[in-house]
């Protein structure tokens, strides 16, 4: 899509018609906030998409991938899918405003419960299906089906929505989309083996998860991710009684038809419907499924390390680079040299971390080294506090705050951290900030339109 008359994007502040508030998740290149519309009062998401600037640049994602994004979640509507409400762009994000899911992850939800029967394992199941077939009657394949991309709309309801279709594709005819795509706990050996994807992607993924759900253990993970992938593509899975000891030969069945290696022989959303495990045909499928019991005790074992690995992941970049500080350090005789190349490795991991929103990462770093300066600047004289600002990171911006990061600092330009904030129409960002950096009123002549913003939170000068 270009931007002309006829796009369908905003071309306008997202601040304009609605009230951002705090950040409920992130991505690579996104940032999801909660927002609630000026008019009605009504609460939405808010994902934040950052753009590639260049075509050269690794940061931010390509136009094409947000307007194919944008293009599958504009023919998608079903009540277990997220909906798509607006699109804004303004030089920096493509921003999505987007149903407001709040229940949580399924797989946190489970792991609350004391007993999970299949009977209600299946009710779970059979929504992600139909969100499904909704998207499969329309070519659709999702390729990213996960645990963390199966929400609730909230915990009174339980009803389940598909989310996340950054890496969805619509299936053509003739046209064979072969990519290394999706989570490599949940791929199918097709994805592997360089194969053609297909809708049939998604059903691998779904035997995968039921697997999971029924046991609290993952059916193919190894030790490492070639492991793992050697796992799939020998369909190397099996039901073991310690994992297995109460489910019903229907769950069983389900999972067998959903993990074949061939596509062609895999079941289909429309065969998985129309399964006695998800749709009983008589009174004895009932009630052994009734009976059947999921094993909710290594499930939530399995939940926690799941958990815990997302963690792990966060920090693991900051692992990585801050051991090769130190790998450099020792192998480099000259210590102001050193020192400066230090500096500037670690300052350059702080702006990376600070530009995806990873705190945990940013506290890792930071604990791992003998001293920083926090208010370290770049050649233009910007701050990790800068860039937060402009980010509009509230979570990053109040740790920078509590470790000492000087408040009012100016960049090269003279801007402090409250300009870079009014430049990006981040509002949160500029109260929080508005007592910490003075207005200046030569700042009025050099950016009239950052100023006036400013002065509707700050008090100006004479």
């Amino acid at each position: 899509m270009s931007d002309t008359e006829s796009s369908p994007y905003r071309h306008e502040p997202v601040e304009d018609w609605y009230i951002v508030g705090e950040e409920i998740g992130s991505g690579h290149f996104a940032v999801v906030k909660k927002v609630v519309c000026k008019r009605s009062g009504t609460e939405f998401a808010a994902k934040f998409i950052r753009k590639k600037r260049a075509s050269t640049s690794r940061r931010g994602a390509r136009r094409e991938d947000i307007e194919r994004e944008i293009s599958i979640l504009q023919e998608l509507n079903h009540v277990n899918i997220i909906k798509l409400y607006d699109i804004f762009e303004d030089k920096q994000d493509v921003t999505l405003i987007l149903e407001l899911v709040s229940g949580g992850e399924l797989f946190d939800f489970i792991a609350e419960r004391d007993v999970l029967h299949e009977s209600e394992a299946t009710a779970f199941i059979a929504q992600v299906l139909e969100g499904l077939a909704h998207m499969h009657l329309k070519n659709i394949a999702h390729l990213d089906l996960k645990p963390e991309n199966i929400l609730l709309t909230n915990r009174a309801q339980a009803v389940i929505k598909l989310i996340d279709f950054g890496i969805s594709r619509k299936i053509e005819d003739g046209k064979n989309e072969i990519q290394m795509l999706g989570t490599p706990e949940f791929v199918a050996p097709e994805v592997i083996a360089y194969e053609p994807l297909g809708l049939y992607t998604d059903m691998w993924a779904v035997g995968v998860i039921t697997y999971i759900l029924l046991s609290g253990c993952s059916p193919f993970l190894g030790d490492n991710k070639q492991e793992t992938f050697a796992n799939i593509c020998a369909v190397d899975f099996s039901f073991d009684d310690e994992f297995f000891g109460n489910t019903s030969d229907l769950a069983k069945d389900f999972i067998r038809g959903l993990l074949v290696k061939h596509p062609g022989r895999r079941a289909s959303v429309t065969d998985c419907l129309s399964h006695p495990w998800i749709k009983p045909i008589n009174d004895r499928q009932k009630e052994e499924r009734k009976e059947a019991k999921t094993n909710l005790e290594r499930f939530k074992t399995f939940n926690a390390r799941r958990k815990w690995k997302q963690s792990l992941k966060v920090v693991s970049l900051c692992n990585r680079l801050s051991r090769s500080i130190k790998n450099r350090n020792n192998m480099n005789g000259d210590e102001a040299q050193e020192e400066d190349e230090e500096e500037s490795f670690v300052l350059r991991t702080l702006f990376h971390c600070i530009e995806d929103s990873n705190l945990g990462g940013i506290r890792h770093l930071l604990q791992s080294l003998t001293s920083f300066d926090i208010n370290q600047a770049n050649k233009h004289g910007e701050t990790g506090l800068h860039l937060a600002a402009g980010y509009g990171h509230m979570d990053i911006l109040k740790f920078l705050h509590e470790q000492g990061a000087k408040m009012d600092i100016k960049d090269k330009h003279g801007d402090n951290a409250v300009y870079w904030a009014a430049r990006q129409g981040q509002v949160e960002a500029i109260k929080f900030l508005k007592d910490f950096c003075p207005l200046d009123i030569q700042d009025k002549v050099r950016d009239t339109s950052a100023f006036s913003i400013l002065t509707k939170f700050v008090v100006a000068p004479e």
